[in-house]
């Protein structure tokens, strides 16, 4: 499988990263406002897709602000 170009790292990890955290965040929101209810998995695929579509292009436009939060406060490596 060919892999994609590094110089894509800032637009494929937040996609990876809203799509597991929305999928899990979304599931547990899911369950406890509707239970376990027939239809559940719809519903959470619904609350899914709305929830990978707001996180992906917030995660993008924060995410220089974080790497910058992160590098005030985290000690760089010793070389």
């Amino acid at each position: 499988m060919k892999k994609i170009p590094a110089r894509h790292t800032w637009l494929v990890m937040p996609a990876i990263l809203a799509l597991l955290m929305t999928f899990v965040v979304s599931c547990v929101s899911t369950l406890r406002a509707i239970g376990l209810a027939p239809d559940f998995a719809s519903k959470w695929m619904q609350a899914w897709l709305l929830s990978y579509v707001v996180a992906y292009p917030t995660l993008l436009a924060v995410m220089p602000v974080v790497r910058r939060l992160v590098a005030a406060i985290v000690e760089p490596p010793k070389a």
